[in-house]
């Protein structure tokens, strides 16, 4: 086939070019582009041949079964794809998108996953809204869009796949021969975020611990590499560190009250916000069971009950405006970091000594990393 053969032609040039003449920005940025293209050629041939069951003249069982075989893809991969190709004829401004190199095969298949047959109608009518957040969205935030959708176009399918999370929660400690214990589980989102949470706390707790024994034997120029534990050993030990204080708390001690915040009217989404402090979304159902032993906050953007600026000519943001930048921005400022707010340092736009105000317009919350290079002297291009 000449396309076929173009095609190699092509890529016999692009894979004998030395590597360093293609590692720009830009030139990563295409091929990228045109990998998702050849994705989106490839998955429609495939559902193609998949219909035209040219695999049964060698007595395959399937297309899937012939694909196993003769690409040497392992057999979830090949029915992944398949079944991404079938999804696509549902799909048309999805699969435009994908063979333009606008969007890939994993908000493809988000996308095909959100249409089902309760949310049929309404996928058809925003279909070409959920693509746009597929090709302009980074990928976490677009995740985070077509759940809201779901919640909206199927409300109760939402709460019942939720329920199914929270019934399919399990953990498995065992001991093997040598006496060594292994840990396997799942948890439902609402769980697992408050889990990972407290190991977080006592996983720091350990770093700071690690690193200030670092500094004491070799100064300052000591390096993560340089730490006593590695991380997950910190984490490790994190883990049988809440053990033991959770067995020397007193009887009838007062639980920590996991803290909910429903956003109201927030500026850059409209229709509701209920998700943990990672971003994840969750659905309004699957809080119910928390109400009674949970803290819950209300924060209200641009209505008469806003989070006021208080202490404007403070040097640190504290107390309600902390909150409110933090509610506000959600992650760190920079285009290239997601990390959560929650985690973050709060940070002024326009500096303090420059005479900036500690007020929530003039704060955003930054990771440690990016709030330190803010500072830094600028890099030569």
């Amino acid at each position: 086939m000449t396309v076929l053969s173009d095609l190699e032609a092509a890529l016999d040039g692009l894979c004998a070019a030395d590597p360093a003449a293609l590692a720009d920005s830009t030139t990563i940025e295409a091929l990228h582009r045109q990998v998702a293209r050849l994705e989106a050629a490839t998955t429609r041939a495939v559902a193609a041949f998949d219909a035209g069951r040219e695999w049964e003249a060698v007595g395959a069982r399937s297309a899937t079964a012939w694909r196993t075989v003769r690409t040497r893809l392992a057999r979830p991969t090949c029915r992944r794809r398949a079944q991404l190709g079938r999804a696509l004829r549902a799909l048309p401004l999805a699969e435009a998108a994908w063979l333009a190199g606008d969007v890939s095969a994993a908000q493809v298949s988000a996308l095909a996953a959100a249409r089902t047959p309760a949310t049929a109608e309404a996928f058809t009518r925003d279909e070409s809204l959920l693509v746009g957040y597929a090709s302009t969205l980074p990928f976490r935030l677009f995740q985070r869009a077509v759940a809201y959708w779901c919640q909206l176009a199927d409300p109760d399918g939402v709460e019942r796949d939720a329920a199914a999370q929270h019934e399919a929660r399990r953990l498995h400690l065992s001991r093997s021969f040598g006496g060594t214990w292994f840990i396997d589980g799942r948890l439902d989102p609402i769980g697992g975020a408050i889990v990972a949470e407290a190991l977080r706390r006592v996983e720091e707790e350990l770093f700071r611990a690690d690193w200030a024994d670092a500094k004491a034997r070799l100064g300052d120029h000591a390096s993560a590499s340089q730490l006593a534990r590695s991380a997950s050993q910190r984490r490790a030990d994190a883990l049988v560190e809440l053990a033991t204080r959770a067995q020397a708390a007193p009887a009838g001690a007062r639980r920590p009250e996991p803290l909910f915040t429903v956003l109201v009217g927030y500026k850059t989404l409209a229709g509701r916000v209920c998700e943990l402090a990672d971003g994840t979304p969750v659905t309004p159902g699957s809080l119910v069971p928390w109400l009674d032993r949970a803290v819950v906050e209300r924060v209200v953007f641009a209505g008469p009950d806003r989070v006021v600026s208080v202490g404007a000519r403070r040097r640190l943001f504290g107390g309600a405006t902390r909150r409110a930048v933090q509610v506000q921005g959600r992650e760190c400022f920079h285009p290239y970091c997601d990390e959560p707010a929650d985690y973050a340092q709060i940070d002024h736009i326009r500096p303090y000594a420059a005479g900036g105000p500690t007020t929530v317009d003039n704060g955003r919350p930054a990771c440690a990393y990016h709030n330190r290079l803010r500072h830094q002297p600028a890099r030569p291009p």
